[in-house]
């Protein structure tokens, strides 16, 4: 096709939510049509590009080399409306009904999401946040694949198609049970390592960011369970010698909660954490959509009052940073 004029220019919608999710039923469930419309579009399109498009796999279906080809120019010609409409188009957070896909990590839910959802109530009830975990290997896939419209976890630098703010400066804790044989004499990196860890990893992986951090030192700590959730972690600890590290604020909600011990780290693991921060990233396509600003706006300030109600390291005066 050389005539644009002759392609119904809606159909690049379903072109394109069939791109990202290789799969029919998902991309209808992604644009809320049936499978069968977005069969029928499908089979439109293939009419007026004289092409297959997506070809039938085992697990859904696979691009063709002219779908392939389009994929990208779509997405953007898409996202450049989508941000220009978002740009121009009013934002009233009271009366809105917008609907915004955050993904946090499993500590950045515990710490805001409560606040965040009581501000909603108050100042934007029409709102649904939707939130769904991220992490360090999942975050950046997240955003690409427009699953959500910003994540905050731990995460590295990002490309250059995303910005990134820097939120709650951390600071991190050990939990072990009362009459742990860690709490009586000097706490070394040596006695610190010598128990196994308990480790929290919804995605199942082994590596923590202590392990990072224990192997710059020229230690190495030995796992003695992975759990996927936090809710698992007081009974664990209660019931066996494992130590675990976990961010302050969250181990000082667990330790009040299931009568469990705190206890610093270690001053060599300690310092190699000071500059340890929560992160929010979004991609720049956002940056000018006005109900995107607004919630940004909001996710910044929360940080900065649970910084000055609950201090990484105890102290008052610390302040959440953007950069």
């Amino acid at each position: 096709m050389k005539d644009l004029s002759q392609l119904d220019l809606n159909l690049l919608r379903v072109f394109d939510a069939v791109a990202r999710e290789r799969h029919v039923t998902r991309a209808a469930s992604r644009l809320n049509l049936s499978q069968p419309a977005v069969s029928n579009a499908l089979n439109r399109l293939r009419g007026a590009l004289g092409d297959e498009l997506f070809l039938r796999a085992p697990q859904g279906v696979e691009p063709t080399s002219l779908a392939l080809a389009l994929m990208q120019p779509v997405a953007e010609v898409l996202d450049r409306l989508q941000e220009t409409l978002a740009a121009t188009a009013p934002f009233d957070p009271a009366t809105s009904d917008r609907v915004f896909t955050l993904a946090f990590s499993e500590y950045a839910e515990a710490i805001l999401a409560p606040p965040l959802f009581e501000r909603l109530a108050r100042e934007a009830p029409g709102i649904l946040v939707a939130i769904r975990h991220a992490d360090r290997t999942n975050a950046g896939a997240l955003l690409e694949g427009d699953e959500a419209q910003l994540a905050i976890a731990m995460l590295a630098e990002p490309t250059a198609l995303y910005t990134r703010l820097r939120l709650l400066p951390e600071a991190f804790m050990i939990l072990v049970r009362p009459g742990h044989p860690l709490l009586e004499g000097p706490l070394s990196l040596e006695r610190y390592t010598a128990f196994p860890h308990l480790l929290h990893s919804p995605n199942g992986s082994r590596d923590g960011a202590m392990d990072r951090i224990l192997k710059d030192l020229g230690h190495a700590r030995r796992l003695g369970a992975v759990v996927a959730h936090l809710s698992a972690v007081p009974s664990v600890l209660l019931g066996t010698d494992m130590v675990m590290t976990l961010s302050s604020r969250l181990a000082r909600q667990l330790s009040a909660a299931h009568g469990l011990a705190l206890l610093p780290l270690p001053e060599a693991a300690a310092t190699a954490t000071q500059h340890t921060r929560l992160s929010m990233i979004f991609h720049r396509r956002f940056e000018a959509d006005q109900g995107h600003a607004w919630l940004r706006r909001l996710l910044l300030t929360l940080a900065r009052e649970v910084v000055e109600d609950c201090p990484a390291d105890g102290k008052e005066g610390s302040r959440a940073v953007a950069d």
